[in-house]
């Protein structure tokens, strides 16, 4: 397999989100192909514990995007303030 050179570099933050977002569309289209690591069991069995003991919570995707959203580009703000001054 050839590997495909981006110019990650000249992409903005956006940009980057949006395409690591679209190959993802693409890759779960085909969730037959697709196999779980072996340690996502446990990882899914703890999860699924802490959520009946009250100690996670779900949130809808698109809320979930929202919040991710905004907490990686407060992070990036953040390091942006700190390399300014």
């Amino acid at each position: 397999m050839e590997r495909i050179k981006l110019p990650l570099s000249e992409l903005t933050f956006s940009q980057k989100l949006d395409l690591l977002e679209t190959i993802w569309n693409d890759l779960s289209m085909n969730e037959k192909i697709l196999e779980s690591p072996v340690w996502h069991q446990a990882v899914l069995k703890d999860r699924k514990k802490a959520l009946a003991l009250g100690k996670a919570t779900v949130s809808d995707w698109k809320e979930a995007k929202v919040r991710i959203n905004d907490e990686i580009l407060s992070r990036v703000l953040s390091n942006n303030k700190q390399a300014i001054y």
